[in-house]
């Protein structure tokens, strides 16, 4: 048998966190002195107090831990589930950290050279341009930012079912607009369109008229910098919102490898401010 003191050193995991993992049930001391109070840990419990260790590492919570633990399933077979989900969340998070390496780099270098970092505003383009009529077939609803990828996912599935039973014809890119004018604790009011050709139940006019345009090439990220120049250059020359901004996404974010190869058209619909003369 093992103290604690002698326990933790081997496991180089603290006495006080030995006592905190033995109240929520995580590792229990194997014998404990009714006299004194003082714990024991056996030495096949050195092994489990490394497995635990290892699952934190992979940043696995002591919830999650402990449910592995206790599994009645097979633990292997269980672990392999769980190791499996995790990898695909740290890849994840390497992508970004990745993201904003690249991100920092660029700073740095834009510094290097006695520029702003926020001189990459500059290389956004704007163009003021007339869209025509469309009809739109469309889901609108409440979206929560969190839920913007699950929902992207659905609406449009049932559209373009709906494309199909139907025989519509499908004439530009999948488009989202925004009707919200600001922040709700109930979600964005989002609206998921496809336009199409002809007009049927379903189907609604949208008229976008006068709209500044960008072309956003890569990730949906930088989509905040576009919004912030498009409202810098109506404010500077004169224009105001007129409808729902729109974002026409060019390509399929499901269908590319890199989030460099993503395209997205972001319109904003303006008019001239009136005049106070």
């Amino acid at each position: 048998m093992l103290s604690i003191g002698e326990f933790s050193n081997i496991c180089k995991v603290s006495t006080k966190t030995l006592r905190y993992y033995a109240e929520i049930g995580l590792i229990l001391p194997d014998e404990i002195n009714p006299e004194n109070g003082y714990r024991y840990y056996s030495i096949e419990q050195l092994e489990t107090m490394l497995f635990i260790n290892r699952l934190k590492s992979y940043n696995f919570s002591l919830e999650e831990i402990k449910t592995i633990l206790e599994s009645e399933e097979l633990l292997d077979e269980k672990l392999y589930f769980a190791l499996t989900k995790k990898k695909k969340e740290i890849e994840k998070q390497v992508q970004e950290f990745k993201k904003t390496l690249d991100q920092l780099n660029n700073d740095i270098s834009y510094l290097k050279q006695g520029k702003s970092i926020m001189s990459y505003l500059e290389s956004i383009d704007i163009q003021l341009v007339e869209v025509p009529k469309m009809y739109l077939l469309s889901i609108r609803k409440m979206v929560h930012e969190y839920e913007f990828a699950e929902e992207y996912g659905n609406c449009f599935s049932k559209l373009f079912k709906k494309i199909q039973d139907d025989k519509l014809t499908m004439l530009n890119p999948p488009m989202v607009l925004f009707h919200s004018a600001e922040f709700s604790p109930y979600g964005l009011d989002t609206e998921f369109a496809i336009p199409v050709k002809e007009y049927v139940k379903g189907t609604r006019d949208f008229y976008p008229g006068l709209c500044l345009k960008t072309v956003l090439y890569g990730s949906y990220s930088n989509l905040s910098s576009v919004y912030t120049k498009q409202h810098e250059w109506a404010e500077k020359e004169g224009y105001e919102s007129n409808n729902a901004l729109y974002e026409v996404y060019v390509t399929d974010p499901s269908q590319v490898l890199k989030e460099s190869e993503l395209i997205t058209e972001i319109y904003y619909p303006v008019k001239k401010k009136a005049s106070n003369i």
